[in-house]
């Protein structure tokens, strides 16, 4: 087991009390650039989702080598400082990169799908000086979702689900982030994964905000995950946003560039606690180079 640098101990443990000494750091200087949201002001939070795409031991030039990728990943992350971030794909190696390319302030909270420190994570990245995390678990999405490594529902490859309950140290409010990676292969697997997100999220604390973050692998708006989900009390953020900052692209964008009406497949969805005053879809590149072959889907948001 490699060594876990002192930030990745909540990762591994949830030892909440690590996220209360971080949250005495000094604080880090604004970032450079333009920024599509931006660190959040007062009371507002700042909720990302992205894929990074897994590292596929690609070399350079390939566009999909890590090597290339991570230095763009890590400005576009520095520009736009996310208050928390759900990733997906993300190997363990990467989880410990993107926290050494964070500012100094950002934890995390996270298990490898296949347990410990192996699989993808679905991990969740928070800025430690504004969220304390109260409360966190996974689950696994198949019909034993207790079960470490489980699967079901004609999907070959683990799929699961990374929650938790935050206290905003600004506002004093609470909110829960569930991250998930639905299945890129098995129909009967995403409806069934939607059902189960349903019902968990359905379980929780009906007087709290909660933000679903995702790669879902299916369209928005036109599948049934998504009918599923959002009938049962969530809300897509691009659809209720009070303004949409980017064009709508395709968030699957393949390293290429994005098309505008494309299909999103990448989403953050809601409940009524949540109103969501901004959303982008992020077309970040530099120098012709893309930090995934998804688009982050950004969004600003109140808790009410």
């Amino acid at each position: 087991m490699p060594t876990v640098p002192r930030r990745g101990v909540l990762g591994m443990a949830g030892a909440a009390a690590v996220a209360g000494a971080l949250g005495t750091r000094s604080a880090v200087a604004a970032p450079a650039g333009d920024a599509v949201i931006g660190p959040a002001q007062g009371h507002q939070v700042h909720v990302m989702s992205f894929n990074i795409r897994f590292d596929s031991g690609a070399a350079p030039p390939d566009p999909d080598s890590w090597r290339t990728r991570r230095p763009v990943l890590a400005e576009l992350l520095d520009i736009e400082r996310p208050t928390v971030l759900g990733v997906q794909e993300a190997l363990f190696s990467q989880v410990k990169a993107l926290l050494q390319d964070l500012p100094r302030s950002y934890d995390w909270v996270g298990l490898g799908r296949e347990g410990g420190g192996r699989g993808e994570f679905m991990a969740v990245f928070y800025d430690a000086h504004r969220l304390e995390p109260l409360d966190y678990d996974h689950f696994w999405l198949s019909d034993t979702p207790a079960l470490i490594g489980s699967t079901s529902w004609g999907n070959e490859v683990v799929r699961m689900v990374t929650w938790v309950r935050f206290r905003d140290r600004r506002s004093r409010r609470e909110f829960t982030h569930v991250n998930t990676h639905f299945d890129h292969q098995s129909e009967p697997s995403r409806r069934r994964s939607a059902q189960l997100v349903r019902e968990r999220i359905a379980g929780f604390d009906a007087g709290l905000p909660v933000v679903l973050t995702g790669d879902f692998n299916t369209p928005a708006g036109s599948s049934e995950p998504y009918r599923i989900l959002t009938g049962g009390g969530l809300a897509d953020a691009w659809r209720t946003a009070d303004r949409r900052l980017t064009p709508a692209w395709g968030t699957f964008a393949d390293y290429q560039e994005p098309v505008e009406g494309g299909e999103r497949i990448d989403w953050v969805l809601h409940n009524d606690r949540v109103a969501v005053r901004a959303a982008a879809i992020n077309d970040f590149r530099r120098n012709g180079r893309f930090p995934s072959d998804h688009l982050p889907v950004q969004v600003l948001v109140d808790l009410v």
